[in-house]
Formats: structure tokens, C-alpha cells, sequence
């Protein structure tokens, strides 16, 4: 199996605090990682605004890298548990 190329994650946006960005969740016996409900209505609210600022749109470009990220991530682990099952 090739892996797919991770996206470039060089920091995390400003406002996100340690312990309020990613939650982990188990999906059809799969785990998981998803950004909390905190970041989540963060990106509404910037969605939601007719116009944003230039440091806005700069979060909201970070959260959209970190979403890359996890998205490759939960590929990857994804991939793996249904290998180990597909093989036994």
C-alpha cells in the first residue's frame, strides 16, 4: 500500500489552545480525529460573515491545512484497520 503524501502542517492557527482543538471519535469501530465543536463554529462564525479580514481569512486558510492534515491522518488509519480486517 503507498501512502498518500502528508499535506505540509508548518503551525497551527493563533487561536487554537491545546486543549480545545482536536477531538478524537470512533466511527464503525474506527477512531478518529476530528477538530472540536469549538474550532467548528469558529470556522461558521468566519463562514457566516459577508466579508472577513485579512487575519480571518488567514485562520480560516489554517483551518483549512488542518483539515488536510486530519483528513490524511484518519485516511491512513482508516486504511490500516480495514487492511488488518480485510486480511483475517
Amino acid at each position: 500500500m503507498q501512502l498518500p503524501i502528508l499535506p505540509q502542517l508548518d503551525r497551527l492557527p493563533d487561536r487554537f489552545t491545546l486543549d480545545a482543538v482536536i477531538g478524537l471519535e470512533l466511527i464503525e469501530g474506527i477512531p478518529l480525529f476530528r477538530a472540536s465543536n469549538t474550532i467548528r463554529d469558529r470556522i461558521q462564525t468566519l463562514l457566516d460573515q459577508p466579508e472577513l479580514q485579512a487575519s480571518e481569512e488567514a485562520e480560516l486558510d489554517d483551518y483549512e491545512i488542518l483539515d488536510d492534515y486530519l483528513s490524511w491522518v484518519n485516511r491512513i488509519m482508516r486504511n490500516l484497520y480495514l487492511g488488518q480486517h480485510h486480511e483475517s
